[in-house]
């Protein structure tokens, strides 16, 4: 019968990462890891203040099922076991790990995904004054794609998307306001990520408060964050959204974003692959949903001060599918 085991790790981040909710230095994930002596299988999750998650309490959450993961070993009774969120995603990607080095086969053939090619990441700059995250994006102007943290309450989001742009005037801009705007100031905030030629805003309004984009004539897409979780959580924004960002701590693994990326899509919502930011570890089972995304955002290893070993490959922007000896 496999052994599970479970280790909380703390990742230091090159610098300090501040959206509209605060800021934090490190990445703090826990780490499953499945063996039967013979095969192991790892996943990683990064417990998220934002939906009453801890180490402590997403280690607790997987010691209470212990017996049923080791007696079972089974993805898709793990789906009724736990419920979505960090510590379900931790046990769900070690599964799929496990699986692949028992069966001797790669997960992306076990999801049905086929080859998995690498993608161009977005690179995240932090929420800072507009100087500093202007001088943040010339640094960072040979990356194709960026990420910008906005939602300050200070009224002055407008000058960082100016400052932004002038700094990599060539680059594409996707803006996440992390649920920091409102409606007073909505408007006047798409405008301004119009005017800077910016091409996708991510949950701009409160998850209680998104009703107020139902079919709002909007000049810039908009793409669901916080306010989508699993399949459950789907149907609400037909009319709010066009476009969903799958997270694997959120859906609770792998198992769930490969069925909610299918629903999204024949509901016609556009996918945007996230993250969280944790090791390569975390990112490696997000890449089998690539192939079908309009945006991957899976730097979270660039953003550490160091990764673990062995890690994905990073050329530039551009993300390396996983190797075994990583996951899967």
């Amino acid at each position: 019968m496999p052994q599970l085991e479970i280790a909380v790790e703390r990742w230091p981040i090159a610098a300090p990462f501040t959206i509209a909710r605060g800021s934090k230095t490190e990445a703090i994930v826990v780490v499953a890891t499945i063996s039967d002596g013979r095969a192991s299988g790892r996943g990683e999750c990064v417990p998220y203040p934002r939906y009453g998650e801890t180490p402590e309490s997403v280690v607790a959450q997987i010691e209470a099922i212990r017996g049923a993961i080791e007696a079972s070993a089974d993805r898709d009774a793990l789906q009724t076991l736990m419920p979505a969120g960090a510590a379900r995603n931790a046990v769900d990607c070690a599964l799929w790990d496990y699986d692949a080095k028992r069966l001797g086969v790669r997960a992306a053939d076990m999801a049905g995904v086929g080859r998995v090619r690498p993608a161009v990441t977005a690179y995240t700059l932090s929420l800072a004054d507009p100087d500093v995250m202007g001088a943040a994006a010339a640094k960072a102007a040979d990356r194709p794609v960026l990420k910008i943290k906005l939602g300050g309450g200070d009224g002055r989001d407008p000058a960082r998307l100016a400052a932004v742009r002038r700094g990599a005037p060539d680059a594409m801009l996707l803006v996440d306001a992390n649920e920091g705007w409102s409606a007073a100031n909505l408007s006047d905030n798409l405008t301004a990520c119009a005017d800077a030629g910016v091409t996708l805003v991510e949950q701009p309004l409160p998850v209680a408060e998104d009703e107020a984009l139902r079919d709002l004539p909007r000049p810039v897409p908009i793409c669901a964050d916080e306010s989508v979780h699993g399949r459950d959580t789907l149907d609400r924004l037909i009319g709010l959204y066009d476009l969903i960002n799958i997270k694997l701590d959120k859906t609770g693994g792998l198992t769930e974003a490969l069925a909610l990326a299918d629903a999204a899509q024949a509901r016609d919502f556009g996918l945007f692959i996230g993250c969280m930011v944790g090791t390569s570890l975390g990112m490696a089972p997000a890449m089998l949903l690539a192939p079908k995304a309009r945006f991957v955002d899976l730097d979270g290893p660039l953003l550490l001060a160091r990764d673990r070993e062995p890690a994905l490959r990073y050329e530039g922007s551009i993300a390396h599918p996983p190797e075994p000896a990583l996951w899967g």
